[in-house]
């Protein structure tokens, strides 16, 4: 059964940083995708960050690119989202995803709450 546990959410003032740890049951390897997502209060779940674990290619959504890097340690089985110059807006609970295309399976964590005062 595949586990995903985000960590490293919190309290941070406009401006600062937090960095998100998603630890995996097993080898990110596994996985085609792992990404991370979030979902503010009163709006849908959206997608933040993906990395592709074969060619790590990289993408990011337009409201973070500049600010938020997602990376990896194969050895951890973790993957991170470093988040910097963080903003009222990105305030929302942050989940960890990972994706097996082709057995169309979804995977994902707990989440973690971001909080970003002004």
């Amino acid at each position: 059964q595949v586990q995903l546990v985000e960590s490293g959410g919190g309290l941070v003032q406009a401006g600062g940083s937090l960095r998100l740890s998603c630890a995996a049951s097993g080898s990110i390897s596994s996985f085609n995708t792992m990404g991370w997502y979030r979902q503010a209060p009163g709006k849908q779940r959206e997608w933040v960050a993906t990395l592709t674990t074969t060619a790590g290619t990289i993408t990011y959504a337009d409201s973070v690119k500049g600010r938020f890097t997602i990376s990896r340690d194969n050895a951890k089985n973790a993957v991170y989202l470093q988040m910097n110059s963080l903003k009222p807006e990105d305030t929302a609970v942050y989940y960890c995803n990972a994706k097996r295309i082709r057995l169309e399976a979804d995977y994902w964590g707990q989440g973690t709450q971001v909080t970003v005062s002004s």
